[in-house]
């Protein structure tokens, strides 16, 4: 995808935790418009990302965040569409026609809810022992991957026939969902999709717990 490489001699600074599907999708978005990242792991077990000075960077206390050479910024969704304005590749990650953009917003906005409250709420109980319903989680993953099957049955990406930042936005929980206890077993088209993601020049994944 990167037909245009952009010259970055100074590694964005990506403030993480490594298990954390928002930060996973900064790091992806980076890896595939090849920028230089450094990764700053905060211990948030014992409240790093708490600390005043992260505060500064992050006024709500989440990860991730990244400073770009002082211009600093959180928010997952909203670093996706900062690096793919602030770096362009020649390649088209954030359409600029209305229809297109609408459709990556729909997506960015289930990343941030219906993602949110299945499949990455269910791995935050199994991996972290996040005190939420995780059977409620899992019956919402399955009724997102049931919305969005046959969706995928008719287009390879989420907003259409090309990857953008919405297939970015949904990739980390749902291909970790099955540590959340949620098989993708029965959503071939979502498997696909994100198979399709992992072919992509310059992927990154996150690291896998083992499960049970």
């Amino acid at each position: 995808m990167n037909l245009n490489f952009p010259i970055h001699a100074t590694p964005i600074k990506l403030y993480r935790h490594p298990k954390s599907g928002h930060c996973h999708r900064v790091e992806l978005m980076m890896a595939l418009l090849d920028l230089p990242y450094e990764p700053v792991d905060l211990d948030v077990e014992n409240g790093a990302h708490k600390a005043p000075e992260f505060l500064a960077l992050s006024p709500f206390g989440q990860v991730p965040a990244i400073d770009d050479n002082g211009v600093t910024l959180s928010d997952s969704n909203a670093i996706l569409i900062y690096l793919v304005k602030s770096y362009p590749t020649g390649y088209d990650w954030l359409p600029e026609s209305p229809e297109a953009a609408a459709e990556v917003q729909r997506w960015l906005s289930v990343a941030a809810g219906e993602i949110a409250h299945g499949p990455c709420a269910a791995r935050l109980v199994t991996l972290f022992g996040a005190p939420l319903d995780h059977e409620g989680a899992k019956a919402a993953s399955h009724r997102l991957f049931a919305a969005m099957e046959p969706i995928l049955e008719c287009r390879d990406f989420l907003a259409g026939s090309r990857i953008t930042i919405a297939d970015v936005a949904g990739y980390s929980y749902i291909a970790h969902a099955p540590e959340g206890g949620v098989s993708l077993d029965a959503y071939p088209s979502i498997r696909a999709w994100l198979t399709r993601i992992e072919a992509q020049d310059g992927f990154v994944g996150m690291a896998r717990t083992p499960l049970p």
